[in-house]
This record gives C-alpha cells, structure tokens and sequence, in this order.
C-alpha cells in the first residue's frame, strides 16, 4: 500500500532527522522474522543465532508480524531527540497508558485472524498494564543481546548518513534528498509518497508537523512508514554505507599512502570517507583514544580533515584536499 503526504510550507521546515536506538532494536527483532526473506544480513544472523536462543521473544512475536500488520505505536515513539539514549527511550515505553496500549494491542492482534481470541491474545489484553512491563522488559532483553555489541559501529554508519543527507540538502535542497532517499519514495509538487504497513492509502495532509527521517541498518532493502498521531509522519530507511558492518570494518590504506603518513595514521584518514568520532574511529582501529586524537590532530593541521560539532559529539571527515591523497595514493 501507498500513501502521499502533502507537504506545505511549515512541514518543510519542520523536517528533521533522529537515530533511535529503540528504532534499531525492533527493526533488528523485525529482521529475525522475515529472515527467510532477505539474505543480506546472513552474516549478522550467524552471530545473533546464540544469543536468540537464549531469549523466549514469543509475547513480541505476537505483535511484530513477520509480513505486514500492525505493531503497536507505544512500542517504537519517534524519538523526541536527535540522538536519544536507548534507556530514555524504553522509559517512554514503560509510561504508556495501559488503555492506550489495550487500543493498540487488539488492534495489532486483529491483523491475525483468531489470535485475539486466544489464550496468549486474551491474556496480553486481560492486563495490559503487565503486557506493557512484559515487552519492554523484552525489548530490553533483545537491545542488550542484539544491538548494543555493535551499536559503537552502527551508530557511527548512522550518523555517517546524516551527515551525507545533510550536506545534500545544502547543496542541492530537499528535491535531492527525498528523491534520494530510496526507489519506492516519490517526491514531486510537493507531495511525497511513501509504502506504508497497516492500512493507510490515498492523501493525508502533514498538518504541520514535518516528517521525521531516522535511517536504519536493519530495514533493508524496504523503507517503513508511520502515520500515528500526535507524531510526526515517520520515514525509516535503508543506511547508507552498510556494507562496511559486514567486513572487517577496517579500512587497508595504500602501501604508498602509509609509507608516506606511516600506517596508523594513513589507515585513519583512508577510514574517514564518511565523517566519524574519535571514540567511534578507536574502536574501529583498534586504538586508544588518545592515539586517535594525536593522529587526528596532525592531519587537520596538514589541512586534510575537517570537524563539525554534532550534538555532544565532534566528528571528523576528510577535506578536498584529504581526498585527493587518498585517492592519489
């Protein structure tokens, strides 16, 4: 299904981008259900298989849907911050109103003919209030077994991408981006179309509100779309630069460009295509911070990376110039 979203002069300039944690933890539990679907993340499946044998997710799995359907709202609120930290977000979860999660649950429990008749469906409504504590519970089980060992990588790849989208825009506007953001998005005069789950179509106005933009690891190669209100309409799509999760993770420089910069420092500045943290470039290397810093400092005085504050964080990328060595090399 599909649905186009009017965007009016307020909408655009309310458009924003977040990383969720929380949002990467039910995509990845989203992953594990339609696995024999997409084989890309094979290699994540591998090294995930122990550590999902050892949790019993059988109550989430009554409201994530392996194909379609509804998963409830409460689960998964757009974060209200650029970069929320994950125990903030599943705080939010534990708040929310047993009634609103009641609505929500026997709506997701509809999707599947008699599941809300059942024993698990009508025990998850009997007391809601439980279910509630139950799956965040849960969630937080899946987030410390599935994500939180690579999120220092993941991160990184998503604020990388933010980054990118964000120069776009500068550069060319948000035509660059929303054409940009993947093939079943469609963007002209002013109205954006988007595949949605559940049961939204035809035209709805943003009613000011913008559109949140998060980008994913685990929702490729499809692109999620949600409409609840009060938030603001929701796009969640495939990262960019993925394909650096599933190697090594650390980039080779060239012979020539390590004889010339000496091999730590030369393998930092080939690493930099996309723009990272000191923290997130010690962990990808293998260094101590300090040594990332130290090496840090001598390129951006040779005039070959350049920084930008990024909510808490500084992150680096290569200049003009920093990409002519590399590729010269």
């Amino acid at each position: 299904m599909a649905l186009t979203l009017r965007l009016g002069t307020d909408d655009l300039t309310r458009c924003r981008f977040a990383v969720s944690p929380l949002c990467q933890t039910h995509e990845a539990l989203r992953m594990l259900r339609r696995s024999a679907r997409h084989g890309y993340h094979r290699a994540w499946l591998r090294r995930a298989a122990p550590a999902v044998a050892g949790l019993d997710l059988s109550p989430l799995w009554l409201f994530i849907p392996p194909v379609g359907g509804y998963t409830p709202d409460f689960l998964g609120p757009p974060p209200e911050e650029p970069y929320p930290r994950f125990e903030d977000e599943l705080a939010r979860v534990r708040a929310t109103d047993p009634a609103l999660a009641r609505t929500e649950m026997a709506r997701s429990l509809a999707c599947t003919p008699g599941l809300a008749e059942s024993a698990r469906g009508r025990a998850a409504l009997d007391d809601p209030a439980a279910t509630v504590r139950r799956l965040a519970d849960l969630t937080e089980q899946a987030w410390r077994a599935l994500v939180a060992p690579d999120w220092a990588r993941h991160r990184a790849v998503l604020e990388a991408d933010i980054a990118h989208r964000s120069r776009q825009v500068a550069d060319a506007g948000l035509d660059a981006l929303f054409t940009g953001l993947h093939p079943d998005v469609d963007w002209a005069g002013g109205n954006l179309t988007l595949p949605v789950r559940g049961d939204l179509r035809d035209a709805q106005l943003a009613d000011g509100r913008g559109v949140l933009l998060m980008p994913s690891v685990f929702v490729w190669p499809d692109v999620v779309s949600g409409f609840a209100r009060p938030w603001q309409p929701t796009v969640i799509y495939p990262v960019r630069g993925m394909g650096a999760l599933h190697g090594d993770g650390v980039p080779r420089p060239s012979e020539a460009l390590a004889r010339l910069l000496g091999r730590q420092r030369a393998a930092v500045l080939a690493g930099l295509g996309d723009p990272a943290s000191t923290t997130d470039l010690a962990l990808r290397h293998g260094l101590a911070p300090s040594t990332v810093s130290a090496h840090l400092a001598v390129l951006r005085e040779a005039g070959l990376l350049g920084s930008r504050r990024q909510g808490h964080r500084v992150l680096y990328g290569r200049t003009a110039l920093g990409d002519a060595v590399v590729a010269g090399a």
